[in-house]
């Protein structure tokens, strides 16, 4: 295997400070995705109890990988208000294969930026070597990722504006139709970065498009060929 020669200078050129941004940005998009942890909260007020009205907090937390139907609220909605609610009541929806391809995308271009950056670092000279057939194959997985990319955070986009509508959703069977039980949103966590992990998808969607015509120019479709050797003079 051909020694590494490190060098810093291919971090001033667009090649690597490409790399560097993708690697960079990568790292928002999963992780306000990924970490994100909420809960919706309603006040629950039971009419007609022998000391008078009562209200209850009910909370349903949620977070990553959305899968909202498993969020049951808490405490058991069963027990309250002379059993209005038959059974515990939870969120609607599982948007989990949307959340986990986008941070799984997110996280394999994070690898990627990471290895290319570091082969830039210690091997562009193999890399740009006249026979080297590397450039091709970054080209083909650097605009396979801005395909992923694009695909990823269309997809989140939309399964995020379903998690809000269900989480934005009123408490079944409340009211009741005797207006015995009321209920009145009390908290709900802001999706704020949520909100930012789309943007920053589509953002990195643009750093790979972008990335991809850098690469481009290092392959043998954007170089010239080298000009043949000249015959030799007659003698």
């Amino acid at each position: 295997m051909a020694a590494p020669r490190v060098s810093l200078g291919v971090l001033k050129e667009p090649l690597g400070l490409s790399r560097g941004l993708q690697w960079f940005f990568s790292i928002f998009a999963f992780a306000t995705c990924g970490s994100f942890q909420g809960s919706v909260t309603f006040g629950v007020t039971c009419a007609g109890a022998a000391n008078g009205s009562q209200v209850t907090n009910v909370t349903a937390a949620f977070g990553y990988p959305f899968r909202l139907n498993q969020a049951v609220f808490q405490p058991s909605l069963t027990h309250l208000c002379n059993h209005t609610w038959p059974r515990d009541v939870h969120l609607l929806g599982d948007f989990s294969s949307a959340a986990r391809f986008f941070v799984g995308v997110a996280v394999a271009a994070f690898l990627y930026s990471l290895g290319a950056l570091g082969a830039y670092l210690g091997y562009l000279h193999l890399y740009r070597w006249a026979g080297s057939r590397l450039p091709l194959l970054d080209l083909l997985l650097s605009g396979l990722l801005a395909a992923l990319w694009l695909v990823a955070s269309s997809a989140w986009a939309q399964a995020l504006g379903h998690v809000r509508a269900a989480t934005a959703a009123p408490l079944p069977h409340c009211p009741s139709p005797t207006g015995s039980v009321t209920c009145a949103r009390v908290a709900a966590t802001p999706m704020g970065s949520l909100g930012a992990s789309v943007a920053f998808g589509f953002l990195n969607l643009l750093l790979w498009a972008g990335g991809s015509w850098f690469v481009y120019k290092e392959t043998p479709l954007h170089r010239p060929a080298p000009p043949p050797d000249p015959a030799p003079s007659p003698m």
